[in-house]
Formats: structure tokens, C-alpha cells, sequence
């Protein structure tokens, strides 16, 4: 049997001075060649995979480009493909063809060959592409349609048989797959949506809506009052908006979700956030920005006062860029205070404080108590009123660098939105120190994007800032779709970013209440750089479609 340095040498996946510093490293600390090897960056994991899978004489199958018959994925449980990292793919006669991550684990062998009483054929695959097929191919829809079926109209004359109703095994089950299949999915928000006639299920991925199932009406009052008492929030009360939290554990990871009631016609609806921890431990260079705009921005925080607000819609990540920025600013010698409506991530070293409106707890209040416990950083979650707005003014002006978020479609317009809030206007001119404006756009799938290359006509219909007369017309991206982007050709996000400092004539011109246009004119002038065409150059960098900046950007 050829070794594995042999193999690799032979297919020209690794150079000999390569292989040499990669023995010299193993001889030194002891470790696996492989595992060197793909450390230093000479291979990839997938080719690893595939010389090992020689070296023991198994083949090697690519998943992302393996049709699976859904029968095939009948005949093995989900449980048991994550617990051994094993995907069943094929039969052959009475053989069944069963990719492994690991394909000395004989235990694995034993147990599927125990179940579907077939004999197991074993093929290599990488654990990162057998997982993505187990959560791409064993999705909760089939379960969840079985118990579905399963639910039963139940009369909730009273409180304690609507309670019998929730504790029933069958809608805890859906209500469980139905966060889990959401987690899987990627999707940021869970929409249940009472209608006439059905309970419409809806997932918000990478910013979009999908429908992704149609439930009979008669578990509507059944799923709502479990996740209303997960959440602990009052089940008897179906008047009112109520807003609550709920924490599981999907897959062995603890996923937080902020849950919020609304009374419609139909019934009550339930949005669920799904809150991924992992996004509050994000760096700022993880988001997209340019070079040119993180510079800009990276001054503006490194400064120990002042104000800078980031803007946007709702859903444009304003509040992960303010908690990259704090992972920053996070040190042991700086007293960091936040108040949030409500507190979406826990991070540690930072002060924390939760909004109460009904305990007399607003923004406004808890600002004034803040400055009396001698914070370095305060964060306020949004300014919304004028008293929060004029707190805030007056803390960046006293030695605090504060860092909120205001809802304006760019920078330039935040300018004139404080001094319609009652701010004056030279007060919004020396505290504003930066304003960023961002929007969320789908980043293409890098295993289908194709390139192609539009008409000059309709990138200057699109006002496509990088077309010059003399030049041919740039190579784009486009999406196609895949079984890793389920078919959509996006996969995950991207931050399009506009970012403004306050220079002197900025601050004049706040001072002199000019148009937000005048501003505009004169921040581009200045170096600014548009959404559109932060957008665009992002476009030109095959990171996304033209179509997309259409979509978020006007």
C-alpha cells in the first residue's frame, strides 16, 4: 500500500519542499502528516480526504454533486447519521452504499448494517460535506408533516385543558422540529402566520421570506400557547402584543430566541429571532468593509469621545456592527454600559441593561443613571425620542464616546433627523463625530456562481459607476443555484456600507440647517462612498449580483 506522502507527491498536490518541511514538523512534534499538511495551507481538506481514501483502496465521492433518492435516506435515521458522521447515498442490489467521514469506525458499519439489514459498501467523504448533507437531506418537513397529521382539534374551554393541550407529546414535538428545522436552515426569523383556513409557516433566510409549509388550522391555538409558554409569557391573554425569550439546544448548541407576539384577525402571530451567539464574537473585519471605510470608521471609534450612530431599516445589521465594534473597545481599563430594547446577545466585560417601560425603565432614564456610574463607552440601542437623543448629545460632549443607531435610509439624512428630533442644530454639529448607514445584501454561492458578461446598456441603466467608453464591459457573477444554496444561488450576507465623518464644513452646514442633499453633495465630495457604489464595487469583486444592490439599495 503506497503511503500517503507517495500519493500525494505522485497527483501533484504537494511539492517535495512541501513534503520535506511537513516530515521535518512531524519528526518534531509527533503529529499526523495529513494534518500538517492541510495546517501549512499546502492542501485542502477534500484532497486529503481523497489521497487518504486511496491509500486504503476506498473511493472518494464528492456530496455536493451526489443526487441522493429519498428513499435511500428513509432507510438509515437521521440520529444515527449525526451521531457517526454517515450518510447512506445509494443501493447496489442488496448492498447499501454509506459515505463516512471516518470509514475505520466499525461500530458505525455495525449499526446501520443492523437496521436496514443490508450489507454496507463504504465510500470517503469530508466530515464538513457528510454533515451539510445531513442537514440538507434529513430536514424536519417529513416529521413534520406526520405529526400534523397526528393533531387533533382539541375544545380550550378553559385554561387548564389548553394546558393538557400544549404538554401533548405531539405539538411539543412539532414545535421542537420546527426550530430545529429553522436553525438548520439558516434562517434568521421563524414566522407563524394565522390565516382563514391554515397556520402558514414562514422562514426569513439571508433577508428573504420562504413558505415552508401549510398547517390545518386546528393546531393554531395548540403551537402558539407552547411557544407563548416557553417563552413565559401569559397564555391566557390574546389581546395584546407580548414579547418574550426562549433558550434550546439544537444539535448541542444553545441557540437563544426572541419571541414576540401580535394579535391578528385570524389569531395571534409569533415572529421567533433566532439569535446566533456567534454573530456578538464577530470582528468588524468579518463584515465586509472596504479598506477606505474601515479606515474611516476605525478613526471614529478609536477616539475617547464623541458621538457615532450607525443607520439603517430594520434588518440591516446595525446592531452586530455595535457589538463587533464593542469586541473592539472591550478592555479591562474602560467601563463599557449598554442599554438595550431588548438585550439580544450577553457579552462579557460590558454592563449590560435591559429596558422596562412598564417599571418606568426607558432609554431616557436609564441614560441618566448611567452617567452617574462612570462609564467610558455607553451604547444606547436606538434613539428614538428627543430626550434619549439630547442625553446622548450631551454625554458625547462631556468626555463619553457614545455609540447608538437611528432609523435613516443614509448617513447625510441623520444630520437633519436629530435636528427634527428638537436638537439643536450647532449641538448635533460638535457631538456627531461619524455616521455609518449599511444594508444586508445575499452574497453569491461560490461553488454555482457563473461569470458572464452583460450589454453595456444595462449596466448604464444601472448607473454602474466602473464603465468608461474606452474600456470593454467588466466580467460579472451571477447566481445559478446548487445543492449547497438550496437552489437559490446566495448563500449567506454581506454589509454594503456608507460611511461619513463630520468634518468642519459638515458641521457648519448642520449649524446652518442645509438640505440633506447640500449635506450629501458635500460628504461625496469629501471621499464619501455611496451604498450603491460600495454596492457596485462589491459587484465588480464577484461577491454579488447586480441585481441584488438593485434589490437593497434605491
Amino acid at each position: 500500500m503506497a503511503q500517503l506522502g507517495e500519493i500525494l507527491l505522485t497527483e501533484g498536490l504537494i511539492t517535495p519542499e512541501q513534503f520535506s518541511q511537513a516530515m521535518d514538523e512531524q519528526r518534531r512534534t509527533g503529529k499526523m502528516l495529513g494534518a500538517i499538511l492541510v495546517s501549512q495551507g499546502s492542501i485542502t481538506e477534500g484532497d486529503l480526504v481523497k489521497a487518504l481514501a486511496s491509500q486504503i483502496g476506498l473511493r472518494f465521492v464528492d456530496l455536493s454533486d451526489t443526487a441522493v433518492d429519498g428513499h435511500v435516506i428513509a432507510l438509515v435515521p437521521g440520529a444515527l447519521c449525526r451521531r457517526h458522521v454517515v450518510i447512506p447515498i445509494a443501493v447496489e442490489g442488496n448492498s447499501l452504499v454509506l459515505a463516512m467521514a471516518d470509514p475505520a469506525n466499525v461500530v458505525a458499519r455495525d449499526d446501520v448494517a443492523s437496521i436496514t439489514r443490508k450489507n454496507v459498501t463504504v465510500v470517503v467523504a469530508t466530515r464538513q460535506d457528510v454533515l451539510a448533507a445531513i442537514d440538507r437531506l434529513y430536514r424536519a418537513d417529513s416529521d413534520l408533516d406526520t405529526i400534523t397529521n397526528e393533531l387533533e382539534e382539541e375544545p380550550e374551554e378553559d385554561l387548564s385543558s389548553l394546558k393538557e393541550v400544549v404538554e401533548d407529546a405531539p405539538i411539543v414535538k412539532f414545535v421542537n422540529l420546527l426550530i430545529t428545522q429553522g436553525v438548520q436552515d439558516g434562517a434568521s426569523d421563524i414566522h407563524l402566520e394565522p390565516t382563514e383556513k391554515e397556520l402558514l409557516v414562514r422562514f426569513r433566510i439571508d433577508g428573504v421570506l420562504h413558505e415552508m409549509m401549510h398547517s390545518p388550522k386546528s393546531i393554531q391555538n395548540g403551537v402558539v400557547s407552547r411557544l407563548k409558554i416557553m417563552a413565559d409569557m401569559n397564555i391566557a391573554e390574546r389581546r395584546v402584543p407580548q414579547d418574550g425569550r426562549i433558550s434550546v439546544t439544537v444539535h448541542g448548541s444553545k441557540i437563544d430566541l426572541r419571541v414576540a407576539t401580535l394579535p391578528t384577525v385570524w389569531g395571534e402571530k409569533v415572529v421567533m429571532r433566532i439569535l446566533d451567539n456567534s454573530t456578538a464574537r464577530l470582528n468588524l473585519s468579518d463584515l465586509g468593509f472596504s479598506k477606505h471605510n474601515y479606515d474611516i470608521f476605525a478613526e471614529s471609534f478609536g477616539k475617547p469621545y464623541g458621538m457615532l450612530l450607525v443607520t439603517g431599516p430594520t434588518g440591516s445589521g446595525k446592531s452586530t456592527t455595535l457589538y463587533a465594534t464593542l469586541n473592539i473597545l472591550n478592555r479591562p481599563e474602560v467601563n463599557i454600559i449598554t442599554v438595550e430594547d431588548p438585550v439580544e446577545y450577553r457579552l462579557s466585560g460590558i454592563n449590560q441593561i435591559q429596558t422596562n417601560v412598564a417599571a418606568g425603565l426607558t432609554f431616557a432614564s436609564a441614560l441618566r443613571s448611567i452617567l452617574r456610574a462612570d462609564p467610558d463607552i455607553v451604547l444606547i440601542g436606538e434613539i428614538r425620542d428627543q430626550e434619549t437623543a439630547q442625553i446622548a448629545i450631551e454625554s458625547a460632549l462631556t468626555g463619553h464616546l457614545v455609540l447608538s443607531t437611528l432609523h435613516t435610509n443614509d448617513a447625510p439624512s441623520s444630520v437633519n433627523r436629530l435636528i427634527e428630533m428638537g436638537i439643536e442644530p450647532f449641538l448635533v454639529g460638535s457631538a456627531l463625530d461619524c455616521v455609518l448607514a449599511q444594508r444586508l445584501a445575499r452574497r453569491l454561492c461560490t461553488s454555482c456562481a457563473e461569470d458572464y458578461q452583460p450589454t453595456r446598456e444595462a449596466l448604464k441603466h444601472a448607473n454602474f459607476p466602473f464603465l468608461s467608453d474606452d474600456e470593454d464591459v467588466p466580467v460579472l457573477k451571477r447566481p445559478v443555484g446548487c445543492s449547497k444554496c438550496a437552489k437559490t444561488g446566495y448563500r449567506g450576507r454581506i454589509a454594503l456600507h456608507e460611511v461619513m465623518p463630520v468634518s468642519d464644513t459638515l458641521e457648519r452646514m448642520a449649524v446652518e440647517r442645509e438640505t440633506t442633499g447640500t449635506i450629501t453633495k458635500q460628504a461625496l465630495k469629501e471621499g464619501m462612498q455611496s451604498l450603491r457604489d460600495d454596492g457596485m464595487k462589491k459587484v465588480l469583486d464577484g461577491v454579488i449580483s447586480l441585481d441584488e444592490v438593485l434589490r437593497v439599495v434605491i
